[in-house]
């Protein structure tokens, strides 16, 4: 019997998605088009990585750019 998940992120790790979302636009843009302060003052991916998985609302919006950006990619 075949389970497969229809969630477009199953299996990927938040420290894939940032990490694809920082190597694409770098963190500067990505504070632009996510404006939370772990992007924009003295950004690293440990720091967003414990800042988003603490903040839902700011990890939701990551996701969405993420899928945004690979749909993007995929065109």
């Amino acid at each position: 019997m075949n389970h497969e998940s229809n969630d477009p992120l199953h299996g990927l790790t938040l420290k894939f998605i940032v990490n694809e979302l920082v190597d694409y636009y770098g963190f500067e843009k990505l504070g632009e088009l996510i404006s939370i302060r772990c992007f924009t003052l003295d950004p690293s991916v440990s720091s967003s990585l414990k800042f988003l998985r603490k903040t839902p609302w700011a990890r939701t919006k990551v996701e969405k750019l993420y899928l945004k950006l690979k749909e993007q990619k995929s065109l």
